[in-house]
């Protein structure tokens, strides 16, 4: 009788766990019986239980479209994070401009975000890309890219007929990041590929989908970075309209990280000698 019983417990269960996984309960099948032994040992009731148990799948639901989102994205590692800006280094920075762009609203509002700095490594990336992973977190479908990937992408889909389908990782998602702007020259060949990156700006700009972009060309070189004039006309005027501008005017971070790291290895350096 007890051989029976313990059969009909095993089956019950298994049938539970094959029920989970068919609703994609995902949570429920692998911590349901801590969750029963934790309402029992509070003496919760049915009603909490069941509660308990749908707020815990949908918060665990919520954390694994959010890895999602992040690993979908693209984002380079190690993700930027805006509690790690430093914000001291670069005080002309307007803090409270990047704290209104951190509440995402620039995406409800169809906007764009065009960070802006002559000098490399100003952190004009770690703004973008932080603001890109909070996209992320708040359950935007967000991708990025740099300019000279999106560029070679859409030439291959060129040649391989391929672009339409190429076209849509850059149109589809709600957030589209395109970094570092300017650090190659974009050429004239059979498809100029000033018009490829046109067609993204163009299609995503009449969807009222918001960009992110971020580059050390001012307005007046665009002409000689896109090598077409026609074209540089029709993006700087997709690009500035319904876009934030962020102009960052400071050092470079990684230049002083790296005077920072030489010094310490010369004093170390100096205190073996003494010492020897």
């Amino acid at each position: 009788m007890g051989g029976k019983n313990k059969n009909h417990t095993q089956h019950m269960q298994e049938q539970f766990t094959e029920n989970c996984r068919y609703l994609g309960l995902k949570l429920l099948e692998e911590e349901y019986q801590q969750l029963v032994d934790k309402a029992s040992e509070h003496d919760t009731g049915y009603y909490e239980l069941i509660r308990d148990i749908v707020q815990a799948e949908a918060a665990a639901k919520r954390q694994r479209r959010i890895e999602y989102l992040i690993k979908s994205s693209r984002l380079p590692q190690p993700l930027k994070m805006l509690a790690d800006f430093d914000f001291d280094f670069q005080p002309k920075l307007d803090r409270r401009l990047i704290r209104d762009l951190a509440s995402l609203e620039f995406i409800e509002r169809n906007e764009s975000i065009l960070f802006i700095g002559k000098t490399n490594g100003v952190g004009k990336s770690h703004l973008a890309q932080s603001l890109a992973l909070m996209a992320c977190q708040g359950g935007y479908k967000t991708y990025y890219t740099t300019c000279s990937e999106l560029i070679n992408d859409l030439n291959a889909g060129v040649y391989e007929k391929t672009l339409d389908k190429r076209m849509k990782k850059y149109i589809n998602p709600e957030l589209l990041l395109i970094d570092e702007m300017g650090h190659d020259r974009l050429e004239l060949q059979v498809v100029k590929e000033a018009h490829l990156l046109f067609k993204v700006i163009d299609k995503r700009y009449n969807d009222n989908k918001s960009l992110i972009f971020t580059t050390n060309v001012e307005e007046s070189e665009w002409p000689e970075f896109l090598g077409d004039p026609v074209t540089t006309s029709a993006i700087l005027d997709r690009i500035f309209h319904h876009s934030v501008i962020v102009k960052i005017d400071g050092p470079s971070y990684r230049k002083y990280q790296s005077e920072l790291l030489q010094k310490k290895y010369a004093e170390k350096k100096q205190g073996k000698a003494e010492t020897g």
